[in-house]
């Protein structure tokens, strides 16, 4: 199904619970989020989970990130230790919702096909309302990649989505252009000195400014 909106609450009530329980039982989405648009499924779905690498025609060596629509769904797949909750509650209290990936350890019920097989998860809160409906739909997780065929750039607007991918996949969102258009920056948090694994839209010094030194 594909739709065309720019706000949750333009969908019917019907169209809402259809797109949850679609979501719910497996069904891959395409929706944007305010850096690129993102290829989303449950996380206690493998099947789902192998799909999405399918449909990019990607190599499972390349992990998938945990979209959240809230801080409290955290803890619910990665281990924080003290040091690590306090720079997670200051980097979510400058940065997020926003373009910042931070990569935690996991906790076991994270599926080994998400993370290629790693004892760590990338998290992020997208700022954009209409994907955090979306995620809330998923019950506040969904795994997550650029909704582009491997090898592609990644899609800022609903034009820029490849028909392969939209053909492979059964739940498309329009919701036009992308705020932001640029790639999250990552940042390592499981490391003795937090490390930039990839530089986005929040440069390294906006971060070193809120936890101090970080590798780059």
């Amino acid at each position: 199904m594909e739709i065309r909106i720019k706000k949750f609450d333009e969908l019917s009530e019907e169209r809402k619970k259809y797109l949850e329980k679609e979501i719910l039982k497996g069904e891959l989405i395409i929706y944007p989020t305010d850096t690129v648009y993102g290829l989303g499924a449950i996380i206690t779905n493998e099947k789902s989970l192998e799909k999405i690498y399918e449909v990019k025609t990607r190599n499972f060596s390349s992990p998938l990130i945990a979209l959240v629509s809230s801080v409290k769904y955290i803890e619910k797949i990665a281990v924080l230790n003290q040091k690590e909750k306090k720079l997670v509650e200051e980097l979510a209290k400058n940065f997020w919702p926003g373009a910042l990936t931070i990569i935690l350890n996991k906790k076991r019920e994270v599926p080994s096909i998400m993370v290629s097989g790693g004892d760590t998860v990338g998290v992020r809160i997208p700022n954009l309302d209409l994907a955090l409906e979306i995620i809330e739909l998923a019950g506040g997780i969904l795994a997550t990649t650029s909704a582009n065929i491997s090898g592609e750039a990644s899609p800022s607007s609903y034009e820029e989505l490849s028909q392969t991918i939209k053909d492979r996949v059964d739940l498309l969102i329009d919701g036009g252009k992308c705020k932001i258009g640029e790639v999250s920056t990552i940042v390592d948090l499981t490391k003795a000195i937090p490390k930039i694994l990839r530089e986005g839209a929040i440069s390294s010094k906006e971060i070193e400014k809120i936890i101090g030194r970080l590798e780059v």
